[in-house]
Order: C-alpha cells, then sequence, then structure tokens
C-alpha cells in the first residue's frame, strides 16, 4: 500500500508538470498564436503527454526492461490518443458553458484518473508470479 502511494504521489507531480506544460502550452497558442482553441487543445495535450511518457516511464511505474519499447510506447500512444479524445469531448462539452481555464481543468481531472488506471493496468510491469 506504501508503495502505490508513493507511486501516485509520483503520478501527481509529473501530472502537476505536464498539465502546467498544457496549460501554457495551450494558453500561448490561443492568447499569443490566435490559434482555435480546439487545435490548440490538441497540440498543447501532445506535448504534455510526450513529456508524461517519458517522465512516467523514468519515474512512475516500473518499466518491463524486457518489454519491447516499440509495442509499450504504442499502447502509451493509443491510451492517450483515447485520453485525448475523452479530453477533447469534455473540453468541447463544457466550453460552451465556461471560460477555456474552467473547462481544461474539469477535462484534465478526468483524464489524469484514465491515465493512472490504463498506464497501472497496461504499461506497468506486472509482478512475477511463483511457481
Amino acid at each position: 500500500m506504501k508503495k502505490l502511494m508513493l507511486q501516485i504521489i509520483r503520478f501527481g507531480f509529473v501530472g502537476v508538470l505536464c498539465t502546467g506544460i498544457d496549460f501554457a502550452v495551450l494558453l500561448l497558442l490561443v492568447n499569443v498564436c490566435s490559434v482555435d482553441k480546439l487545435v490548440a487543445n490538441v497540440i498543447s495535450f501532445t506535448v504534455s503527454v510526450t513529456v508524461n511518457y517519458v517522465l512516467s516511464m523514468k519515474f512512475v511505474f516500473e518499466a518491463d526492461e524486457n518489454k519491447n519499447k516499440v509495442k509499450e510506447f504504442i499502447v502509451f500512444l493509443v491510451l492517450s490518443v483515447t485520453g485525448l479524445g475523452i479530453n477533447e469531448l469534455i473540453f468541447w462539452l463544457c466550453s460552451g458553458f465556461t471560460g477555456i481555464t474552467p473547462s481544461k481543468v474539469i477535462a484534465t481531472a478526468v483524464v489524469m484518473v484514465y491515465n493512472f488506471v490504463t498506464r497501472k493496468i497496461f504499461i506497468e510491469k506486472k509482478p512475477e508470479k511463483n511457481k
């Protein structure tokens, strides 16, 4: 249980950093570069996910050294694209009722839970069973 709590804390730190990156890129693209908010959201999310993958595999999840890294990254990308779809849908639905920042907070919160659970299930090294 202590190991799981430490992992959740590390995931939280990586998530906060990557969320900061996500928000900064989104606001920069929308407010400075006049990029459409939905397009900017995809770009900012993609930048954030890339940084998140690197940090998550280094500091959060126990990587299986014997696992094919290309396949692992493909699984991570599939999970992330699904998360992006969830993020984009929630962002689009909420942005009609709230501003950009509250919509992004709601979308990010939902996708953070999704990301932890799915990465824990599909990415992290499975404990070896005693034979």
